[in-house]
């Protein structure tokens, strides 16, 4: 299928692109500090501190470390927002200025000035928009958010009774919350939206940013995944459901994704941002792209609540649509960066959907896990490949799969085991499954 812009041309013509990437994962605390970690091969799994984890049967995390909110955010914000949120804002922050993008978009008239100056076949801005933070928009997705808010928030009421909850509560802990308050942050008055697709609520945010740009509604976007979630609930829960690791031995060495040992997954927290435009104003602002976005595609299995449908069809199929509505064949993908999440279940899941998809060209893909390195990041999660995708196009390198051993008979594939590899991409896609049967897959190629 042919995507045609606004303004009669279509999105092979002027594609959608990365020219920001913000990150706050359990690698570093900015984009560059995490694809060092992953290219390096470090894990960012270690001991739970933001709870007393003594009594629970998993002990360890792949937490954010050393950033402290107070030292980016007025306390107003502090105190109205959700470590979700705080993550989101900063992130978003550093992808505004890697994309050479002013503090406020609101004050500053460049990228609306550049679009009036461009010719009518390039021109996409907004109707009537004079600003920039007129035709920006904001896609920031979260699975969970404000979860860690709503658990203060009833301890306060069981000890100290209804009156000391407090008023903030509310708006800290919805799910739209980090886009909401990015777009305060930097002066947004374009498009402000928030999906929850569990774990695949990072990777659709580029999708649903990118259908904004084309359809004429943005001309520049801001989007990502982010969540931060490491609450004694959550892990009680997810240890009934027996889905974590338990996390024996070294906790660097336990997120094994494809390892035929793989015990489970580790729960993490992050934030990935993006900025997203078309080709053709990035380079009226002589800005560089990192990567396309070419398309992508969203399944359900309709299957359960939180196991994968044995087979993978309907995984298989997400990513069939993602290659059709990318103009790709599966011979021109170079890398997929997989869900993986080093479950029994969903790892051998994904290699059956990809060798489905792929068929023949499955054995000639390289396959790269980077939850073996950080944790599961749950709505952030699908951003962080993302971001794997867009840095291994312009680098030429692919981020190693750790801690990979023992081969397991049913996960067959090339998974990049153990040490980063130089090689040329210039087509990736990424797998993002969640909870439900959510399947999404994005596309990106070389610009």
């Amino acid at each position: 299928m042919t995507t045609t812009t606004p303004t009669g041309g279509t999105a092979a013509d002027d594609p959608v692109v990365i020219t920001g990437i913000g990150a706050i994962t359990p690698l570093g605390d900015t984009a560059d500090q995490t694809w060092d970690g992953l290219v390096n091969g470090r894990s960012g799994v270690g001991p739970i501190t933001h709870f007393d984890a003594s009594t629970f049967t998993t002990r360890i995390a792949a937490e954010v470390k050393g950033f402290d909110p107070a030292e980016h955010l007025k306390l107003k914000d502090l105190k109205r927002t959700s470590r979700a949120t705080q993550l989101a804002v900063v992130a978003a922050r550093e992808a505004v200025a890697d994309a050479g993008l002013p503090e406020s978009l609101s004050d500053f008239d460049g990228i609306a000035a550049t679009s009036a100056g461009a010719s009518d076949e390039t021109s996409g801005s907004a109707a009537g928009a004079t600003k920039a933070g007129d035709i920006a928009g904001i896609v920031v997705n979260a699975a969970v958010s404000g979860f860690p808010e709503v658990e203060e928030a009833t301890r306060t009421l069981d000890s100290e009774g209804a009156r000391f909850v407090s008023p903030m509560f509310v708006p800290a802990s919805l799910t739209n919350m980090p886009a909401c308050q990015i777009a305060m942050d930097l002066g947004v008055h374009g498009p402000v939206n928030a999906s929850a697709l569990a774990c695949a609520s990072g990777a659709y945010a580029l999708l649903e940013a990118r259908d904004l740009i084309l359809s004429g509604q943005a001309d520049v976007m801001i989007a990502g995944g982010t969540d931060a979630s490491i609450t004694a609930p959550m892990f009680a829960g997810l240890g009934a459901m027996r889905a974590l690791s338990p996390g024996e031995g070294d906790p660097a060495e336990v997120s094994r994704p494809f390892d035929a040992d793989r015990t489970g997954f580790v729960f993490g927290e992050g934030a990935v941002i993006f900025v997203l435009e078309r080709l053709s104003h990035a380079r009226a602002r002589a800005a560089e792209p990192y990567a396309s976005v070419l398309g992508g595609a969203l399944t359900s299995d309709g299957f359960h609540v939180v196991a994968p449908e044995p087979s993978g069809r309907y995984a298989a199929a997400a990513i069939t649509r993602a290659l059709n509505s990318s103009c790709l064949t599966g011979e021109s993908v170079d890398l997929v960066v997989a869900h993986g999440t080093s479950t029994k279940a969903n790892d051998k899941t994904e290699t059956a959907a990809i060798r489905t998809a792929f068929g023949a060209a499955a054995d000639d893909l390289a396959v790269s896990a980077p939850k073996s390195m950080t944790g599961h990041l749950i709505g952030a999660a699908g951003a962080l490949a993302a971001m794997v995708c867009a840095r291994s196009i312009r680098d030429g390198l692919i981020p190693p799969t750790i801690n990979y051993a023992t081969p397991d008979p049913d996960c067959d594939l090339d998974y990049v085991p153990n040490s980063a590899r130089e090689v040329r991409v210039d087509h990736a896609i990424t797998n993002a499954f969640g909870f439900g049967g959510q399947n999404c897959v994005a596309a990106f190629g070389r610009v």
